[in-house]
């Protein structure tokens, strides 16, 4: 992670057909119902048409992928617009990538391999909807159910990418795999990189609410705290589902510690029982305060976004991607402790994630309910 490394992300990724910054809403009634002195929604879930934060990450991880595995067979330096122009495809079209999902990386990498014109064979776990399985296939992806959960799918994944020759294209790391889950950490950079010029000229939050997972996205939003708002020093919250709290574990720990079992959540993209190492310093470092959840705060935040206040506009906020709203209505509800903990009064300006849409539109429904 580096200023050069981050330009070179957004450079690539603003070259591809279809980009343009996805809105940072400003929930102002919102914002005066809560007490709040601003409350911003960096809402992911047209980006690219993939219905999440994931397409910056996974689909930049394909792209550079491609574009060195070309160069190693052609020995010319190739670009993303060579790539989807398909003159390379008598390579591309020989190289299988792979990965492990429970549903939006999985679902971004297919839609990079399908734009670049290689294969891709995703696994997801056993509890992944049909409905996600069919959203990944619909790019043209071999999809394969395992009977696990998605730890175990991630090793099963690299099992049968070690046994078959594929190219493995994951958000997480482990021993002697970490350049690709930077390079997606890379990607997740130019979502900070448009908040900055998103939000007003010379306003920077004063507490920002992040997604928890395996930290990888919550990397690169500890980088950007660190590296363009360290003087202003922005309290970073990490949010997790309450039976998938691996990195509040591991800070509790102090090392990355994984969480007996397979992890069971209704936010299906945070339910996860292991740190990735590779994003875990980033996160260690930046983040103030980690934030449990329980599945029942979901559906409410879900519907607040959906039915707003005033002139506040309606979003579509996935399971996942409403995880910080949720945790901030919370710590302003019943919990006297979280909010003085967090100090958030009439002066904090709050920044959200948004980090997909109605990914599986039928368990949106179901959640979302009426006002």
């Amino acid at each position: 992670m580096s200023l050069a490394a981050s330009t070179r992300a957004l450079d690539e990724i603003s070259s591809w057909p279809g980009y343009e910054q996805t809105p940072l809403h400003s929930l102002s009634a919102l914002a005066r119902q809560l007490g709040l002195a601003a409350l911003w929604y960096k809402d992911e879930s047209q980006r690219f048409g993939v219905g999440s934060f994931k397409a910056m990450g996974g689909g930049y991880a394909v792209c550079e992928i491609l574009k060195v595995e070309v160069q190693r067979q052609c020995g010319r330096r190739v670009t993303s617009s060579d790539l989807r122009s398909g003159a390379y495809e008598s390579i591309t079209r020989s190289i299988v990538l792979t990965t492990a999902t429970a549903g939006n990386h999985g679902r971004a990498v297919a839609w990079a391999a399908q734009m670049f014109h290689c294969r891709c064979v995703v696994y997801v776990p056993a509890g992944c909807s049909a409905r996600r399985v069919d959203a990944i296939a619909a790019y043209g992806a071999d999809v394969v159910r395992t009977s696990f959960g998605y730890d175990d799918t991630v090793r099963e994944c690299l099992r049968q990418a070690t046994e078959e020759g594929h190219l493995v294209v994951s958000d997480t790391s482990w021993d002697g795999y970490e350049q690709i889950p930077c390079t997606v950490m890379q990607g997740y950079s130019v979502i900070t990189t448009e908040v900055t010029n998103q939000l007003p000229r010379g306003t920077i939050p004063t507490h920002i609410f992040v997604q928890g997972g395996v930290g990888s996205f919550a990397a690169a939003v500890a980088w950007h705290v660190r590296c363009h708002w360290a003087h202003s020093k922005p309290q970073l919250i990490v949010v997790e589902p309450e039976h998938a709290a691996c990195l509040m574990e591991s800070a509790k720990a102090g090392k990355p510690t994984a969480l007996p079992g397979p992890s069971q959540s209704i936010m299906g993209g945070l339910a996860t029982a292991e740190v990735s190492p590779r994003a875990w310093p980033f996160v260690r470092d930046a983040t103030n305060y980690f934030v449990s959840i329980s599945d029942t705060a979901v559906a409410p935040a879900m519907r607040m976004l959906a039915f707003p206040l005033a002139h506040d506009p309606a979003i579509v906020g996935g399971e996942s991607g409403v995880a910080g709203l949720a945790a901030l209505t919370g710590a302003l509800g019943v919990q006297t402790e979280a909010r003085n903990a967090l100090s958030l009064g009439p002066d904090s300006r709050v920044l959200l994630f948004g980090t997909e849409g109605a990914t599986d539109p039928l368990i949106y429904e179901q959640l979302r309910g009426l006002p």
